[in-house]
């Protein structure tokens, strides 16, 4: 029986990433993953959206970067229902990406969570949860036999199928299409001709262009990835659907693009197989008491690309209200907001996921009108920029409360260039501890006068920069913002700072500022910031 303030079921990107967050808040979480070691073949090659900003606000990003075939990079394209969305009009991209296979990602991200403090427990499945008033238990079977946590907290990572989910009666209603996709990683043989501009020319066939070739008989995608292999993929409607726990072949590859395109593809040695059924669920709530949902066991999405951003992005969310919980000192209802907060997040990623199913299940000419006005669409700058930033997660503005009714209010902090009396940082380098911070950029006592009550859990920042959006941000952990003061307004902006203290981070403290006696009339104030 062991006693730990947090269980984290599954130690995917998720999972690890909310362990390594609840280390930064002074959590102890334990990981339970039930595959006996870090996986090798790739779910997924890379991944973009918000959560890259936000790794690099965690001075993780060039470490990742580090791990990878190459830095991240503006996104020139996305696939979007079966069109290629062209974003390399736009100088300043919304839509980053980073081809860093899973595998290696979540190498990374164990080794963080590790030398932070993470317990990670490998090869031990979760066999049965409880909950009550004081806290929640997990039964699991690892090769020492099986044994029971006990934790304040027990967070769900562990995917579509989610034991911990179901345990808590949760629903999970949505949509399973019958399109059967399926997707291989292979060498290229050498009756096979690549072109320079990535297309196939296959002996005795002809040519077959990279990107998406749409038949009567489904979709055929082919293109490279950056360690040399072909990256196939087939859309077939399937309505009986496949059994996933029967291992997908080269032969059953072969067959489809046979299906599809009505002629043999000559493929070499496979690096990875796999298949899947695409599923529009969410969870109707994020959470029942003291088990919570992170990642794809609160959500799956028809389209691919957003899961890891999604995923990871709920775990930053979650992990400094939860520690808030654990410490003691969380204001009323404070974790109720990571429902109310990412489940909105979901629903948006669920639109545009969705209407990507619209835009290619249908093959008749209306369909194909269709996508032809969305392409012409999408040439114009200001749909284009939108497009980018609802698929890379960067247009979520949390609607928070918000008095001023302030545009930043709500939304992700820009990263400012800032200078202070110690030299030049930027609100990237101020958020590297995952503490929130009140970031004065108009010299203005009066706030950080407000805010001396909280400054064992909140720091204050004087700052200068160019162009200045407001004349003060309160900054929470997760990287958005949750009060503005607007640019010299003369409102009571710091009665409206106390409540919004006081909302997020709970009851203010009273601290006495110790003096340390430096000489003969010479004093030094100074304080030391606490977890509580």
């Amino acid at each position: 029986m062991t006693d730990v303030d947090v269980i984290i079921v599954g130690a995917g990107p998720t999972g690890l990433m909310l362990a390594a967050e609840l280390r930064l808040a002074g959590v102890r979480p334990v990981v339970l993953e039930r595959q006996p070691r870090l996986r090798e073949t790739p779910k997924a090659n890379g991944f973009s959206g918000q959560i890259l900003e936000l790794l690099r606000y965690r001075g993780l990003l060039d470490r990742l970067e580090a791990a990878s075939t190459g830095s991240s990079h503006p996104a020139p394209g996305f696939p979007f229902g079966g069109v290629q969305v062209d974003l390399q009009h736009l100088a300043d991209s919304p839509l980053r990406v980073l081809g860093l296979p899973q595998p290696r990602l979540e190498q990374v991200l164990d080794e963080r969570a590790r030398e932070l403090g993470a317990e990670i427990r490998r090869g031990h499945e979760v066999v049965g949860v409880g909950q009550d008033a004081a806290g929640a238990t997990v039964d699991a079977r690892g090769p020492g036999g099986t044994y029971r946590v006990i934790a304040r907290y027990v967070v769900g990572c562990d995917g579509g199928r989610s034991r911990i989910r179901d345990s808590a009666g949760i629903p999970f209603p949505g949509t399973t299409y019958p399109e059967v996709n399926r997707l291989g990683q292979v060498t290229v043989p050498d009756s096979v001709t690549v072109l320079d501009n990535g297309d196939l020319d296959v002996a005795g066939l002809g040519r077959i262009r990279a990107g998406f070739t749409r038949t009567d008989r489904g979709v055929f995608a082919c293109g490279w990835l950056a360690s040399g292999r072909l990256l196939i993929q087939t859309t077939e409607d399937e309505p009986a659907g496949v059994d996933d726990d029967t291992p997908m072949t080269l032969a059953e590859l072969r067959d489809s693009i046979r299906r599809v395109l009505g002629v043999d593809l000559p493929l070499g040695e496979p690096l990875r197989l796999s298949r899947y059924q695409f599923q529009a669920r969410q969870a109707e709530r994020y959470r029942d008491g003291r088990i919570l949902l992170a990642g794809d066991a609160g959500h799956l999405f028809p389209a691919t690309g957003i899961g890891i951003n999604t995923g990871m992005t709920d775990a930053v969310n979650l992990a400094w209200k939860l520690a808030a919980a654990v410490h003691g000192w969380a204001p009323a209802g404070l974790l109720d907001t990571y429902h109310d907060e990412r489940h909105f997040a979901g629903t948006r990623a669920l639109l545009q996921t969705q209407a990507q199913v619209a835009l290619r299940r249908g093959h008749d000419p209306a369909a194909e009108a269709l996508r032809e006005l969305v392409l012409e669409l999408l040439t114009d700058e200001q749909p284009l920029r939108r497009m980018g930033a609802l698929i890379a997660g960067a247009d979520i503005r949390y609607p928070l409360p918000n008095p001023n009714h302030h545009a930043l209010a709500g939304a992700f902090a820009p990263d400012l260039p800032l200078r202070t009396d110690h030299g030049a940082t930027s609100v990237a380098e101020l958020m590297r501890t995952a503490r929130p911070i009140l970031l004065d950029l108009a010299d203005r006592p009066d706030l950080r006068e407000t805010a001396r009550d909280w400054q064992h859990r909140v720091d204050v920042r004087t700052a200068e920069t160019d162009h200045r959006p407001a004349d003060a941000l309160l900054i929470r952990p997760d990287g958005h913002i949750a009060w503005v003061a607007p640019a010299d307004e003369p409102t009571d902006t710091a009665a409206e700072l106390r409540e919004a203290l006081s909302r997020w981070f709970g009851t203010p403290r009273k601290t006495t500022m110790p003096v340390i006696s430096l000489g003969a009339g010479s004093a030094l104030r100074h304080t030391r910031p606490d977890r509580g």
